[in-house]
């Protein structure tokens, strides 16, 4: 594994040689708008592997992209290897549909130490609730970013993750199965504590969401891609592009539903993924990723 070859797969050409606030955020946000956050391994007849070599040789390589752990397992690597202090957290993600959080960990993020401060680094949560810098882990303060406000929240340890949805305005309103669209809406996000963890402790939990039949990741084909002004993303059959802030403190939230022969041209146009397997599309979960 080589680090330029990764900052080249990232189109990275700024300065490493300072591990400070500037070059993290700088790198993350280079991070995050090459590297989609997909699953499309589940439905192209593949495995999901945690090994970093193997998520190394996916995403630097292949120029593919991943989900949680292998986004943010590769991005410690990348931290460490440019002189941060890292340390690996697990959280549980809410569940709208259920108005519940996970009985279990099921995500992976980062905990980054800088100059006495900590700072939360998550490059793999995807579609619109991607942070675009890393947070200040600092409780009940407002952290605006361009894609909404965020805040963490601490109870006896526990640390809550929300966001601050903006009004979304969607010109074709037909093709659109979004809640909430007509105000502002406060979502939580995950909950965490700030218990380091071992990749190897995700090993359960990286095999139960690409095989349980009820995992999300199973019932949705996701794809999903930060770009410089919001965030696009295939999800089954819908290609949802946003545009955050567009007017009136309001996202700009465009939908077209595609067919199965543009689903190929769209990957390689709209995330740089080519696939060496055939693709098979599903959404049968009525869960909004936005």
């Amino acid at each position: 594994m080589d680090i330029k070859e990764y900052f080249t797969r990232i189109s990275y050409q700024g300065s490493y040689d300072k591990p400070d606030l500037a070059t993290l955020t700088d790198v993350f946000q280079h991070h995050i708008r090459a590297v989609p956050f997909e699953n499309l391994s589940i439905h192209c007849g593949e495995s999901i592997e945690l090994e970093l070599e193997a998520t190394y040789n996916k995403i630097v390589r292949k120029k593919r992209g991943g989900w949680c752990m292998e986004n943010n397992h590769l991005l410690s690597w990348v931290l460490k290897t440019l002189g941060y202090d890292v340390t690996l957290l697990g959280s549980k993600v809410y569940v709208p549909e259920y108005n519940a959080y996970a009985d279990e960990i099921d995500h992976l993020l980062l905990k980054v130490v800088l100059d006495g401060k900590s700072y939360i680094v998550d490059g793999g949560f995807g579609i619109a609730y991607q942070m675009w810098q890393p947070m200040e882990l600092i409780s009940g303060r407002d952290q605006p970013q361009t894609p909404g406000v965020f805040r963490f929240r601490e109870e006896s340890g526990v640390w809550y993750l929300e966001k601050v949805k903006r009004k979304q305005w969607v010109p074709n309103q037909s093709v659109s199965t979004f809640h909430n669209v007509e105000k502002e809406v406060c979502r939580q996000v995950y909950l965490f504590t700030l218990q380091p963890r071992d990749i190897e402790e995700f090993r359960a939990c990286n095999t139960h969401l690409q095989t349980a039949p009820d995992s999300l990741f199973v019932t949705k084909s996701i794809c999903s891609l930060q770009t410089t002004n919001g965030v696009r993303a295939l999800v089954g059959w819908k290609l949802t592009e946003m545009k955050y802030n567009y007017k009136d403190n309001m996202d700009l939230v465009e939908i077209r539903i595609l067919a199965d022969e543009e689903m190929e041209k769209t990957l390689r146009e709209k995330f740089n993924i080519t696939l060496d397997k055939k693709f098979v599309p599903i959404n049968t979960s009525r869960l909004s990723l936005f």
